[in-house]
């Protein structure tokens, strides 16, 4: 299954490693310096030109990636637990 981040951006669910709060994430010093050194070496994806309010880390073939998206953690969330009642089904 899939899940859509925003934009044209769409990731496999077993790739996500985490789904965090910008706003509440960014209170923590560590989680800046974290994004900080993500950001300085080429890791992140700004899904687009929009407020950030999530962000997405992922990997795939032993490659981390990490995405901005202008989607809430908790919609993101949502659609993740969408995906698991509909595979029970």
């Amino acid at each position: 299954m899939f899940i859509h981040l925003g934009g044209d951006v769409v990731v496999p669910a077993k790739d996500i490693i985490a789904i965090m709060d910008v706003k509440s994430s960014g209170i923590s010093h560590k989680t800046k310096e974290f994004l900080k050194t993500a950001d300085d070496e080429g890791f992140i994806v700004k899904i687009s030109q929009d407020e950030p309010k999530s962000f997405i880390l992922t990997e795939r073939d032993n490659k981390t990636v990490i995405y901005l998206s202008p989607i809430s953690s908790v919609t993101l969330f949502k659609r993740s637990n969408f995906l698991d009642d509909v595979s029970l089904k």
